[in-house]
Order: structure tokens, then C-alpha cells, then sequence
């Protein structure tokens, strides 16, 4: 453990004052949302904050709403475990909640929450391709005024994304649901839960009533430096029936399109072989929650 320097810490009541702190300190301010990771990195790697800046007083950050247009939007601040438990996630979005699941033990997922699950950017993370499953957008703020970009554009390297100094994650907007998709998501780890993914996979499909596909997702986790969806594997399954067969080529040809490496944890021919039998039992279970 390294030995702990001293740093201010903040407790900013609303969104303006968030805002004049992360501009007079600069670089030297830290965002603290749930805590499990900055406060491990300060610990143990060497992070050396002039500020901490507490963003749990923000409650505009936080909670799950439906809007008017059948929208969802789930606040950056919300935690992982009310993610998990959500009865609308559960239903509607059932793949993230079942991302949300797999991250950390029960104390972790109490005080994590999904907006520092994916601002982490690690490209092991649970979340982040469940949500890019789904099609949601980042609501960025900052004090320059709002922008909102596609999930799967926030990310730029490990630990890399597109926020600017002073900007901050404030929300998650997910499509309205339909009946006709079904979704899931599926990780490999040392331990399946708890553990960091060797490889993650999350698949949506979207079936007509002729049980035609007319949409697929197909978004894969720790094999590549960022989330990374599998194209040509989606392009298959779009304008036909989806059967056993057309899974499993769909399983090879994203195991094809995988960018993984090797490292301590795992060997990129494995990886590569895990994200086949991932995609595969992820389709299946996805067109399975079809109603």
C-alpha cells in the first residue's frame, strides 16, 4: 500500500458548483462517485489528488425515469445494485442488468455505480457492452452547456474517453423498449463473477413478426482496447431467420473480428475462442427473452 498524501476533499451541492471546483483545480481534481476505484487507485497505485471531488450529493445524477417519448434514462450516479435490481431494467433491458450483476460482490455493486463503471474505461467492463447492445447514448454536461454522443463513440484508449476537462457523465439514454428484442450478456472469468472478464459478450436481436431479423448488436468485452462491436457478425443474422446454424457462423465470424491480447490473465488464441462460445449462448439466450 502507498503511503497516502493529503488532498482536499469536496462535497459539491448541485451541478454549477461542481463545475467552478473542476475548473479552478484543473488537473489536480479527482472524481469521487462510488468511491471503488479512485479510492483503490489513491491506496495502492500511486494517485495523488489535490481534490476530491464527492459528486454523491448530485441527485440530479442519479435514478432511473422513463420519459414521455418511452425513453429511459438511468442517472450516472446510480448505483450498480439498483441497476441490477431495477424491475424496468430487469424487464425491458434485462441484459444490463444482468452486466450490472456480475461486477464486484454485493458491497461493491451497493456503492458503484454505472456511470463510473464505464467512465473507468477499462475494456474489461461488465456495463459498457450491454449498454452499446442497446443503442444508448452518453449525456455529457460541462460548463460550456450539454452534448449527447452514441455509447460506443465515448471511448478512445483504455482508460481513455472523449469527456474534456471540466465535463462530466451525467446520464444514460436507452431506446424505447420493444417486445420484439431480446438481449443478453455473458462473461468468462477466472470465476465468472466478481472477477475482471477474460471475455465479454453482450448480443441484442430485434425480430419482426415474420421472425425476421431486423436488428442485431453484437458487442464484445476485454478483447480489444475499447468495447468493440462485431459488424460483420450482425450482418449476417439481418434479413433472415435466425437459426443454429446462422449462430454459430454468426459465433465464428465474431471470433474472427476480436482484437484480443495476451497477457497474466488469459492468452489472446483463448480469448478469441471464449468470444465464439460467448456469442453463440448470448444469441441464444437473447432470442429466447423474446415475447
Amino acid at each position: 500500500m502507498q503511503r497516502l498524501t493529503k488532498f482536499e476533499y469536496v462535497f459539491p451541492q448541485n451541478l454549477t458548483e461542481a463545475f467552478v471546483i473542476l475548473k479552478e483545480e484543473g488537473a489536480g481534481a479527482k472524481i469521487l462517485a462510488g468511491g471503488t476505484d479512485v479510492l483503490v487507485a489513491i491506496k495502492e497505485k500511486g494517485l495523488k489528488p489535490a481534490v476530491l471531488v464527492d459528486l454523491k450529493g448530485l441527485s440530479e445524477l442519479k435514478g432511473i425515469k422513463v420519459n414521455e417519448d418511452g425513453s429511459v434514462e438511468i442517472g450516472a450516479l446510480t448505483t450498480l445494485h439498483e441497476v441490477e435490481m431495477s424491475p424496468l431494467i430487469r424487464k425491458n433491458y434485462s441484459a444490463l442488468a444482468d452486466a450490472a450483476g456480475y461486477v464486484g460482490s454485493y458491497p461493491v455493486r451497493n456503492r458503484a455505480t454505472l456511470g463510473g463503471n464505464v467512465c473507468n474505461a477499462a475494456p474489461s467492463a461488465d456495463t459498457s457492452p450491454a449498454l452499446i447492445a442497446f443503442q444508448a447514448k452518453a449525456n455529457i454536461v460541462g460548463p460550456e452547456g450539454s452534448r449527447s454522443i452514441a455509447l460506443e463513440e465515448f471511448f478512445t484508449g483504455p482508460g481513455k474517453s472523449v469527456l474534456q476537462p471540466g465535463e462530466l457523465l451525467a446520464s444514460f439514454s436507452l431506446p424505447a423498449a420493444d417486445a420484439r428484442m431480446g438481449g443478453a450478456y455473458l462473461k468468462h472469468g477466472p470465476r465468472e463473477a466478481m472477477d475482471i472478464a477474460i471475455a465479454g459478450v453482450a448480443a441484442t436481436v430485434l425480430m419482426d413478426e415474420q421472425g425476421i431479423c431486423r436488428q442485431a448488436r453484437i458487442v464484445m468485452g476485454a478483447v480489444a482496447s475499447t468495447p468493440l462491436r462485431a459488424k460483420t457478425a450482425e450482418e449476417i443474422l439481418v434479413g433472415q431467420k435466425i437459426s443454429t446454424d446462422l449462430i454459430a457462423k454468426a459465433g465464428e465470424i465474431a471470433g474472427g473480428e476480436a482484437r484480443p491480447i495476451s497477457d497474466l490473465r488469459s492468452s489472446a488464441d483463448y480469448r478469441r475462442k471464449m468470444v465464439i462460445v460467448l456469442t453463440r449462448r448470448a444469441l441464444h439466450e437473447a432470442l429466447s427473452k423474446i415475447s
